[in-house]
């Protein structure tokens, strides 16, 4: 090559070096100002021209954009790329959850995991596995991030994709897979201008730190990332010398040597360390570099990047120590020997100075530190010491809290006692407490020399491998002491050989010895009285060989835990009589070295018992089911055709009389067929009401009011031989309850009352503030808190204890044939359960009842609402242009509201189902109100199509009518503001007036 040529070549690499500092600086500033509408561009939604959207679109790489303010977070872009990856048009990918791609081998824990990151709006990098639409399976290497705008509010999911199918095949773990991107985006930094923006993106999405270090001057230029990495605010300045004195001491050599690899040795610059970020929190960082030299092969500067490993650490440090404290348990018989291997595990996995495990003596406020592990260099500090000579911090240990001090300089618990732990090498420490039924017995310590910040992942660690470590090592003494004891007895049954042998023959119970491997080496006589076998039957041969076929499998695992050194108690299974039959064991068998020793007891007719009374509970428990089914369906079909017959009949009559030309009756048939309706809804609303099915418009309700404001309507129907009493208690608290079923439900024990004083008496209304404890709530099958009471008693005939105990039950009554449906109390109750409460009856026959309700407290003041009904007889009409949206798949009821709409003089629009409702929102001017069922067909309910049509509009109202729903469909009781509901069936008036309320 010609001199003019290098020069050329020379010259060429200086335009490129500076057209990549340009584009560095254009991406990481400009992206990082305004990403979000950067991404409107990618996608479309604006007629910007910038470059690095046209380079998203074009680029190889497949890359997709979501809408999380849209109901599932549907996509609303894809590059070519993405399409060619999945194999779909962009056609039938835009609109649709990313979830398409997902098939039934797809690990739902991954898919959990990027729900969560969608849920938390956070970034989230792993792969999953995806299928094409040809249904070829592909791993998916999926990086999403949320871009967010001016505000800060998210915006738009940013997500791209990569198939590493056999990338995955190739590469063991995930991190030899980071170390491959990190190098392909290091080598992509030096690219043209397209791909230099587009891994900048990607890098900020990723959170892949970039950084630069002049090796002539030292100087080093790093990303906002790279500063986050390393625990600094992107604002801040960050030099080289900052970046080395973060570094933990321990890992400062690896650097160096890492370093002096990469500039001496021509390696990659590929390293992790851990990073001491102010404040004492401890990071794991990975930095990749390669080293840029002259043309003399003089190292001129390192160009790489970083990214936060700190999670995928801890995460494999906490597998490796539970795979390493499991050998321990599995290895170590010596309880001392298993808690010393399970500290250095702790110890090392955490990074602590030292770790220890001491017993408390809470009467003298000491610890015994009797097992520790220390770092090299470390001194131990095994011995008693005082609680009080190190602080305060007792006081939370004996309330078995855990101890979590990041700085004993610092922390008020500690800090004038923060010398005493200067001169053990304290500055930071953690004190697991151990309980039992006595309190504070035990503690596990971690400490560290310098200040730090303990995370909840490092706790859950320390929890995790304390709890487990406790759990062997009071397993370890157990079976020490039951082999002490094991050794004893053999001790004493070889003193007492006399008395062993008249156990051995008189003993009812099965005894036998056995080999590790079961054959049988002595048996006493219980065996022929109880399977017909004699020892010369049994010795020789394997237990197995008389045991069920069906639990020979089950014997097995019980063996291979005698094996093991466990003792087995209550362990059950069949073995065969002499006849043929066979017969329960329950065994009680202890390992002695090389046999087995084993206890046994008949129970075949104890098991037969309990089977037969099982069976027995069962056919009852069916018994009674079918009786309360039939008593239910057939309370229900009297009533129902009952009203039916009203109904239809009136309709037919109706028919005939307008055929007939005779007009004059047709208001009475009329006025028939609405009364059997209304009694009809209400029948079904007081069923909905017992099975807790009914939807309630909870608000915070002044329940002293409420009593108030009815008072004269509960002494009308009372009449007026009956005196009513209003005890309203001074200061009740608020409940959040729905008024009107609330009314309806005192409205009814108040008729109740009076039906069961017919010659007179007192009718008394009380309220109260009941604080339950956990023995009260228990009673009343409440949560103990703190719940308001509307207690209605009379002075009347009482109620037997059977009449008590199936009160509540649907069509239940004890009146006459005609004069009750049984469903005003089951409503009661289902009403108070739904909200949150109960209902209980006191009553001694005689002496009168008492109903109450409980309900829980609402802190907040207690609130009037209007309940839209009007009094005046006026039915309010529309304003010019005002607009209804109404959204029903039955196309009676649409008809039914859009005419009456129509008639007071709204501009009414019919959808059938929620996406076809959402379109006719888009596509209109003007709606001021949103009508909707809450049960509704093509894959959105109600609630859902409310949510989406006030992320378009935010003001929008909305009314829910429904006849059936789950509470929690409509808001769960805590609807929003300007959103109401609306029971079918309802009147027209009703209808009207909440509409005119809601736009109003």
């Amino acid at each position: 090559m010609s001199d003019a040529e290098i020069d050329g070549l020379r010259r060429r690499v200086a335009e490129l070096e500076a057209e990549n500092a340009r584009l560095q600086r254009f991406a990481v500033a400009g992206r990082a100002r305004d990403a979000a509408r950067v991404v409107e561009e990618i996608a479309g939604l604006d007629d910007g021209t910038d470059p690095f959207a046209a380079a998203v679109r074009a680029t190889r790489m497949p890359m997709a954009i979501s809408d999380p303010r849209l109901p599932d977070n549907p996509i609303v872009f894809v590059n070519d790329a993405f399409c060619r990856l999945a194999g779909y048009p962009r056609e039938e990918i835009l609109g649709r959850n990313c979830r398409f791609l997902q098939g039934p081998d797809t690990d739902r824990a991954t898919v959990a995991l990027i729900r969560a990151a969608v849920a938390k709006r956070e970034s989230i990098h792993l792969d999953i596995l995806n299928y094409r639409k040809s249904g070829q399976p592909f791993w998916n290497r999926l990086l999403m991030a949320p871009v967010r705008d001016a505000a800060g509010e998210v915006a738009y999911f940013f997500a791209s994709q990569v198939d590493v199918t056999i990338e995955r095949e190739k590469l063991e773990n995930l991190e030899s897979h980071n170390a491959a991107l990190m190098a392909e985006v290091s080598d992509r930094l030096h690219t043209e201008e397209e791909n230099t923006a587009r891994l900048h993106f990607a890098a900020e999405a990723g959170r892949l730190g970039i950084w630069e270090q002049d090796l002539r001057t030292g100087e080093l230029t790093a990303s906002g990332i790279t500063k986050e990495n390393f625990g600094r605010d992107r604002a801040q300045p960050f030099t080289i010398r900052d970046l080395e004195g973060s570094i933990h001491p321990d890992d400062r050599a690896k650097r160096r040597a890492a370093l002096d690899r990469s500039i001496g040795g021509g390696e990659d610059f590929d390293v992790e360390y851990r990073v001491l970020a102010p404040g004492g929190a401890i990071r794991w960082v990975n930095m990749r570099a390669r080293v840029t030299r002259d043309e003399t092969g003089r190292a001129l500067r390192m160009a790489g990047v970083s990214l936060d490993v700190t999670a995928r650490r801890r995460d494999d440090l906490f597998k490796a120590a539970m795979v390493q404290l499991g050998d321990a348990i599995r290895d170590l018989d010596d309880a001392g020997a298993l808690a010393r291997a399970a500290l250095e595990i702790l110890g090392r996995t955490l990074g602590a100075a030292r770790a220890g495990y001491g017993i408390v003596d809470l009467v003298g406020e000491t610890i015994d530190i009797a097992e520790e592990w220390t770092a090299p260099g470390v001194a131990g500090i095994a011995g008693t010491h005082r609680f009080r000579d190190y602080g305060s911090f007792i006081d939370d240990l004996r309330r078995g809290e855990m101890v979590v001090i990041d700085d004993a300089e610092a922390d008020p618990r500690t800090a004038d006692k923060a010398a005493m732990f200067g001169r053990i090498g304290i500055r930071a420490l953690l004190n697991l407490p151990v309980t039992q039924a006595s309190g504070l017995v035990a503690l596990f310590l971690l400490h560290d020399p310098l200040p730090r910040a303990w995370t909840e992942d490092e706790l859950s660690i320390v929890r995790a491998i304390a709890e487990r470590t406790r759990v062997a090592i009071e397993r370890r003494r157990a079976e020490a002491a039951l082999l002490e004891l094991t050794q004893s007895l053999e001790q004493q049954v070889l003193e007492r050989t006399a008395d062993r042998n008249r156990l051995w023959q008189l003993s009812t119970d099965l005894i036998v010895v056995a080999g590790l491997d079961t054959t049988i080496t002595s048996a006493n006589p219980a065996w022929a009285a109880v399977l017909g076998w004699h020892q010369v039957d049994l010795v020789g041969h394997r237990m197995t060989a008389f045991i069920h076929p069906d639990d020979l499998h089950h014997t097995a695992e019980g063996v291979e835990a005698l094996n093991d050194g466990r003792v087995l108690r209550r362990f059950e299974n069949r073995y065969r009589h002499r006849d043929g039959s066979y017969r329960w064991i329950s065994w009680t068998a202890v390992p002695d070295g090389a046999t087995i020793v084993a206890i046994g007891r008949d129970v075949t007719a104890e098991r037969e018992q309990a089977e037969a009374l099982n069976q027995a509970e069962e056919r009852l428990r069916q018994s009674q089911k079918m009786e309360a089914v039939g008593q239910l369906t057939g309370g229900l079909a009297h009533d129902f055709n009952n009203l039916l017959a009203g109904i239809s009949g009136s309709l037919e009559m109706l028919g005939t009389r307008v055929r007939q030309g005779r007009t004059g009756d047709v208001e009475r048939y009329v006025v028939a067929a609405q009364g059997a309706a209304k009694r009809a809804a209400a029948l079904t609303h007081r069923l909905l009401a017992f099975s807790r099915r009914q939807t309630l418009d909870p608000r915070p309700t002044d329940v002293n009011r409420l009593v108030g404001d009815m008072a004269d309507l509960i002494r009308r129907t009372v009449g007026p031989g009956i005196t009513l009493e209003v005890v309203g208690t001074v200061g009740l608290w608020t409940a959040l309850v729905d008024p009107n079923q609330l009314e309806n439900a005192l409205l009814n024990l108040a008729i109740n009352a009076r039906d069961a004083m017919p010659d007179g008496g007192r009718l008394t209304v009380e309220t109260g503030n009941r604080w339950m404890d956990e023995r009260g709530a228990r009673e009343r099958d409440l949560a103990p808190g703190q719940y308001l009471s509307i207690c209605v008693s009379d002075t009347g005939t009482g109620m037997p204890a059977d009449v008590i105990a199936r009160a509540f039950d649907p069509f239940f009554t004890t009146k006459p044939l005609g004069q009750g449906t049984g469903l005003g109390l089951s409503m009661i109750y289902g009403f108070a359960r739904q909200s949150g409460g109960q209902a209980r009856i006191y009553s001694e026959m005689g002496l009168g009842t008492m109903v109450c309700i409980y309900l829980p407290r609402h802190y907040g003041d207690g609130e009037h609402h209007d309940d839209g009904s009007r009094r005046d007889g006026d039915t309010p009409r529309a304003v010019a242009g005002e607009t209804v949206l109404v959204v029903d798949d039955e196309p009676t009821v649409r008809m039914l509201v859009a005419d009456v709409l129509s008639d007071l003089g709204y501009a009414a629009i019919e959808a059938e189902d929620g996406p076809s409702g959402l379109r006719a929102l888009q596509n209109a001017d003007r709606v001021d109100l949103l009508v909707t069922d809450v049960g509704l067909p093509g894959g959105m309910n109600g609630r859902q199509v409310a949510d989406a049509a006030r992320a378009l509009r935010p003001d929008l109202k909305v009314l829910f009518i429904t006849g059936y729903a789950e509470n929690a469909v409509v808001g769960g009781g805590h609807l929003e503001p300007g959103m109401e509901v609306l029971t079918k069936p309802f009147a027209i008036d009703d209808l009207a007036g909440r509409i005119r309320r809601l736009i109003g």
